[in-house]
């Protein structure tokens, strides 16, 4: 005799299940994936042990869930096989966002924020904010996010620039770029590079050298003695570099410098 169970109104369940060896297989296999959820190798573990002639009430609980878990699992793959066993998709399919909103998120970090934001930099919140009110767009600071990684935008970060007061800056500049593309024959041309307040630090104790089982060590306190200004001069024709350490810098100092390594 053949015994059914019904599990909801009009919903009938052969609890004798008669598996061939090919499905075995696969079901084997499948409860001992690495590559599916463990909800999945689950069930594949209760139907194969259905298939072995187990009892209903020795599987539930070998697999520690209910008898009906178990009458749900052979249903599921009764109806539809392997792909039964699979997660059930729940909700909707994801909603696409317009290409439109995904040019604004690129766009807009880009350029400051509106004046009345009282922002100086956009962050992703702030931008999904504004795109929902401003433009009637909702998306969310994950999806911003991911975008910026992807485009490789970071609009937090901030730079720094230096403008000469100089009127005659360009002119100058014009000059110096010439001597290194055309210098005149004979002439010396020297590349300075300033390094002003250099801290003159010395460590409270010896350094420790280098072991054949430690590295060299340092103690993390140091001893300041006062700032030096230190300017490098480079000779771009033989490669001299000439060095003075002077304990301020200024003007007139620096015209002497210059004369002293002209000399």
């Amino acid at each position: 005799m053949i015994l059914f169970v019904e599990l909801e109104p009009g919903w009938l369940v052969e609890l004798i299940m008669d598996l061939s060896s090919e499905q075995m297989a696969e079901l084997r296999e499948l409860a001992g994936s690495r590559d599916v959820p463990s909800e999945v190798a689950l069930r594949a573990r209760i139907v194969l042990w259905l298939g072995e002639g187990r009892r209903r009430k020795d599987i539930a609980e070998l697999a520690g869930v209910s008898p009906l878990t178990v009458d749900g699992c052979k249903a599921r793959y009764a109806e539809r096989g392997l792909a039964g066993l699979e997660e059930k998709r729940r909700g909707g399919p994801r909603t696409q966002v317009p290409p439109r909103v995904r040019a604004r998120v690129i766009a807009l970090p880009r350029m400051s924020p509106p004046a009345d934001s009282g922002q100086s930099h956009w962050s992703t919140r702030t931008l999904a904010d504004h795109l929902k009110r401003r433009e009637g767009s909702s998306v969310s600071w994950h999806y911003i996010a991911r975008i910026w990684r992807k485009e490789n935008l970071k609009p937090h970060r901030s730079g720094t620039f230096k403008i000469s007061k100089d009127p005659a800056f360009a002119e100058k500049a014009a000059d110096a770029v010439g001597l290194y593309l055309a210098p005149p024959g004979g002439a010396v041309v020297l590349s300075i590079d300033e390094k002003t307040q250099v801290q003159a630090l010395d460590r409270t104790q010896p350094v420790l050298p280098v072991a054949f089982t430690a590295t060299e060590k340092r103690t993390h306190d140091y001893v300041r003695h006062g700032t030096t200004n230190r300017s490098a001069p480079l000779n771009v024709t033989t490669g001299e570099v000439l060095g003075e350490c002077r304990p301020n810098r200024n003007g007139a100092n620096h015209k002497q410098h210059q004369r002293w390594m002209t000399c």
